[in-house]
């Protein structure tokens, strides 16, 4: 068993989003992506993986598949790997996603930037 307080993993650089990872177990890992106001994530997959994502703070834009897709804070998203997934920050709040990788793509993945 083990236990985190998902606050410690929320950081906010102007300079750039931030992920942090929370745990990776196996071919599995939960991180906290932080983004300040037009901060963005860009387009990509991940193959082999679905990726489920969580608004803990703030509100923002997906782009899946080309479909935009306004969430907010307690809003949750499935995207397969096989999907292309953006996120943008387009409010004027600080935002932190939390993500779970069920079965991640590469080791490049859980590491923290």
């Amino acid at each position: 068993m083990k236990k985190e307080a998902l606050i410690n993993y929320i950081e906010h650089k102007d300079e750039k989003f931030t992920k942090k990872v929370v745990f990776k177990e196996g071919e599995s890992t939960v991180f906290v992506l932080n983004f300040t106001p037009k901060q963005s994530l860009p387009s990509h997959k991940h193959p082999g993986s679905n990726v489920y994502l969580l608004v803990l703070e703030g509100e923002g834009t997906f782009t899946i598949d080309n479909n935009e897709i306004r969430a907010k804070k307690n809003d949750v998203i499935l995207c397969t790997g096989d999907e292309s997934l953006a996120f943008l920050n387009d409010g004027s709040e600080n935002v932190s996603l939390y993500v779970m990788l069920n079965k991640i793509p590469n080791e490049s993945y859980t590491q923290n930037i």
